[in-house]
């Protein structure tokens, strides 16, 4: 399978909230504190996935991991919105984590 670039994930999430737009909040910068908040409560969701069960299992076991990464995919959609809210492009988020990346890297 190839790679799931963030670009490719910001289309997906155009198109489901514009299929949904009449039912959804438009995104939009005053709304990205909800997707935030959104997203935390997905996060909350893989926790409890982990925390009920052990990160070996949950990684192993088909059923959970299969649970596990659907809450992964949540996750990755409201973080996808957030981006959309803020208008941040994939370009600029590659920009900034190569950065934080190099920074880290000499932290320590």
């Amino acid at each position: 399978m190839e790679d799931f670039s963030i670009n490719e994930m910001l289309e997906m999430q155009k198109k489901l909230q514009e299929r949904y737009r009449n039912v959804w909040t438009p995104l939009s910068p005053e709304n990205g504190k909800n997707q935030l908040l959104w997203m935390i409560g997905e996060i909350g969701e893989v926790i409890d996935i982990v925390k009920k069960n052990g990160g070996e299992e949950a990684s192993r076991n088909g059923e959970l991991r299969a649970h596990l990464v659907e809450e992964m995919a949540d996750v990755l959609m409201y973080y996808n919105d957030v981006l959309l809210c803020y208008g941040i492009t994939a370009e600029e988020l590659k920009k900034a984590y190569a950065e934080k990346a190099e920074r880290n890297m000499n932290r320590w």
